[in-house]
C-alpha cells in the first residue's frame, strides 16, 4: 500500500487511522523522506507498538522522533490540509469516517477497505450491479470527486491482502 500511494501522493504529515502497530505509517515516511512525521492513530494501541517502533528506529534511525501514537479514534485526531491521511483495513464504515475526516479538511486520503456491512456502508444504486462491496467502493470514489477531489483506484495483489481495492484521492488544484 505504501509504495503504491507514494508513487501519486508525496509529504505532508502522515496521520494512519486504526494504525496500530504503526506499519504502514513506518513505511510511508521510509519511503518518502520529505514527510516530516507520522501519527498513528488507535483506540487501542497494542502494548507491543513501543518495542515494534524501537526495532524500526534501530534499524532506521531517521525514524527517530518523527513517528508518534495516541490512543484515539478517528473523530478525535486533528486532520490538517497537507496531511497524507491512511488506513489499511478499516472496517466497514471506518473507512468512510476516515475519508469524510480528511476530506472535511481538505487533506489527502489513501485506504484500503474491508469488511464491507450491508448496514453500515452505502452501496448507492450499484447493488443490483455490483457485489456490495464493489458497489460500496465504486460509491466511495464518486463521493470524493463530487467533493472536488483527484481520484486513483489501484488494486494490492491477491497474494497479499483478498480485499485489495486501493483507493487514493487529493483535492483538486
Amino acid at each position: 500500500m505504501a509504495r503504491r500511494v507514494r508513487r501519486l501522493l508525496r509529504g505532508g504529515r502522515v496521520v494512519d487511522i486504526a494504525g496500530g502497530h504503526g506499519l504502514l505509517a513506518h513505511v510511508m515516511l521510509l519511503i518518502d523522506d520529505t514527510s516530516p512525521s507520522a501519527l498513528i492513530a488507535d483506540p487501542v494501541v497494542p502494548a507491543s507498538a513501543a518495542t515494534v517502533h524501537a526495532a524500526l528506529v534501530a534499524a532506521w534511525p531517521k525514524l527517530a522522533g518523527r513517528v508518534s501514537f495516541t490512543a484515539d479514534d478517528c473523530d478525535a485526531v486533528a486532520i490538517a490540509a497537507g496531511d497524507l491521511v491512511v488506513s489499511c483495513h478499516a472496517c466497514g464504515a471506518l473507512t468512510d469516517r476516515v475519508i469524510a475526516r480528511a476530506a472535511d479538511a481538505g487533506a489527502r486520503v489513501a485506504v484500503l477497505p474491508c469488511c464491507h456491512d450491508e448496514a453500515t456502508c452505502d452501496a448507492g444504486p450499484l447493488d443490483g450491479w455490483f457485489d456490495l462491496a464493489q458497489a460500496v467502493d465504486a460509491m466511495r470514489a464518486v463521493r470524493l470527486e463530487q467533493r472536488g477531489y483527484r481520484v486513483w483506484t489501484r488494486m494490492i495483489p491477491d497474494e497479499i491482502t483478498p480485499k485489495n481495492r486501493l483507493l487514493i484521492a487529493a483535492p483538486r488544484d
